[in-house]
Parts: structure tokens; C-alpha cells; sequence
């Protein structure tokens, strides 16, 4: 967070405020929660950086969340499927009620009915919230398909600000970002070398690079690579690979590739690249 900070990162999400009847503390460490003890144990309060935190429509318990002058979050990004815009509309209504800035984040757009999405946005149009997001959750859109919602999303949302979350399953996620931004997009998602779910997302250190802002500094983001995020991504193993490349082509959820490289991993894997291919090239789109 300091180094974040540092480099002059408008907002740091450190992780989840999930709810705890739903998901065992022991199992999932104290960033799927984001208790505030927690938060100002590991960040403070600054001028040019606000801390944000995730909440997933239906796995969060709004109980928890501080008035707005008692908490050292700044923004709730409420995260829902379309269909469930009138559940996020209520939660990021309560966010905001409470003092916080409230985007919104419509995952898996490429899994979207147009009908549906049209009337997602026009029910978040008669908001008061700050920002709704473009998501390519599962790293399936080329510039064409970013250029056409982007300006859909301004067209349907005026007075609000419309951001893009971008997914690496091609290597187009930083791409995509620089489309979205040339179309008028003003809230970018990155995570330091692009750490995330499996193909991971679009990297920080290369969206301060293209910014060239002088109130931006790349130097203690690559400082924070090479101390901490190298050794890391050896460990965990996000990123660019195959598997992801597959369900990503395809549009497919990345539970199915995540599956593959754990059985990689293991060293129980009985299916080759091409195999994984035709077996879910030759099913239908079901999330």
C-alpha cells in the first residue's frame, strides 16, 4: 500500500467485505473480509490515494459497513451479474446513504443478453452513483466489442463515469484498457504485474507507463515487483498460459482451466492441450 501510495495510485482495493456466515475466516485469510482493524493495520489515510473494497451481490452483509466518517474506505465497487442489477442497486444504495463513493460492476458483459444490458444500464442511470464498470471477466473481447460498450455504457449513463476491468486470457487486457480509454473511459483496473485469477489482469506498472502523468511514478511499483511480486507469481502461478487461453477464445468461465492447471500441477493430468480444446469448443455456453 505505501509503495502504491507512492506512485501516486488513485485507489488501492485491498480486497473483499464478504460476509462471514458465508465464508469460514480460517479458510479465506482476512482480505475476503476487509474488517477495518485489519485495513489500518496495513494502510493509512492519504491525500491523493482512497482505499476501495469489493462486495459481491449476495455474499456481503451490509451490517457491517461504518458510517462513512468512521471508516478508512473511500469506495464500495459493488460487483453483480445483470440480472442481478436491482440486488446490487440496494446494496450500493446503502453505500452510498452511508457517505461512500459507489461504482458498480457488471461481470461477464460477453455473457450478456443486449435486451438485458440495456435495461441494466438504464436502471443504474437513475442512480446517484459514481462510476459502472465495463468487465471482461473472462478475457474474451477484442477492441471492436470494447469500442462498441464503451460507448453504449456513455451513451446509457450520462453524468456518470463508466470504468473497464479487463481479464489476460489473450494478452489483450491491457490493450483493451488503452481502447476503452481512447473511447473516454476515466477508471482503469490494473494489479501489479498483473496479479489475478488465474490469466490475471491488466498490469498497473504498464497503465502508469502509457498515462505519462507526472503526478503518476512507476519506480516503487517495479521497486514492489522485483522485492515481492516476482518470487510470488513462481508461487501461485497467474498469468498468461494455455488452459486460460482456451476458455478465454471460447468464453468460457475459468473454473474449467483453473481445474486443468491444478492437475497439471499434481502431476494427475490425463488430457492435452488440444483435447481440453475440443472438449469444451464442442459444448454450449452455459455460466
Amino acid at each position: 500500500f505505501k509503495g502504491l501510495v507512492e506512485a501516486g495510485v488513485d485507489y488501492v482495493e485491498l480486497g473483499y467485505r464478504a460476509d462471514k456466515a458465508q465464508f469460514n475466516v480460517e479458510d479465506h485469510g482476512p482480505w475476503r473480509f476487509c474488517d477495518e482493524a485489519d485495513l489500518r493495520d496495513v494502510a493509512f489515510e492519504s491525500e491523493g490515494t482512497k482505499i476501495s473494497v469489493m462486495c459481491d451481490v449476495g455474499r456481503t452483509d451490509s451490517a457491517t459497513f461504518l458510517p462513512f466518517d468512521e471508516s478508512i474506505v473511500s469506495m464500495y465497487r459493488i460487483a453483480c451479474y445483470a440480472k442481478e442489477v436491482d440486488k446490487a442497486i440496494k446494496l450500493a444504495q446503502h453505500a452510498k446513504d452511508l457517505g461512500y463513493e459507489v461504482c458498480v460492476n457488471i461481470m461477464a458483459a460477453s455473457h450478456v443478453l443486449e435486451i438485458e444490458l440495456n435495461e441494466a444500464l438504464a436502471q443504474l442511470a437513475e442512480t446517484n452513483f459514481d462510476a459502472v464498470y465495463l468487465v471482461d471477466s473472462f478475457g474474451y473481447f477484442y477492441s471492436e466489442q470494447i469500442h462498441y460498450l464503451t460507448d453504449k455504457y456513455i451513451k446509457a449513463l450520462p453524468g456518470k463515469e463508466v470504468g473497464i476491468h479487463c481479464h489476460n486470457n489473450q494478452q489483450l487486457a491491457f490493450a483493451n484498457t488503452v481502447e476503452g480509454i481512447i473511447k473516454g473511459i476515466n477508471y482503469v483496473d490494473g494489479s501489479i504485474f498483473g496479479m489475478g485469477r488465474a490469466a490475471g489482469n491488466c498490469t498497473t506498472e504498464l497503465l502508469l507507463g502509457f498515462l505519462k502523468n507526472p503526478k503518476y511514478d512507476i519506480a516503487p511499483v517495479l521497486d514492489l515487483i522485483q522485492k515481492h511480486f516476482v518470487v510470488m507469481k513462481d508461487e501461485l502461478k497467474w498469468g498468461y498460459e494455455v488452459p486460460y487461453l482456451v476458455t478465454g477464445v471460447l468464453n468460457k468461465h475459468p473454473r474449467s482451466s483453473l481445474q486443468y492447471m491444478k492437475e497439471d500441477a499434481e502431476g494427475t493430468l490425463t488430457r492435452s492441450y488440444s483435447d481440453f480444446w475440443n472438449e469444451f469448443s464442442d459444448t454450449e455456453n452455459i455460466d
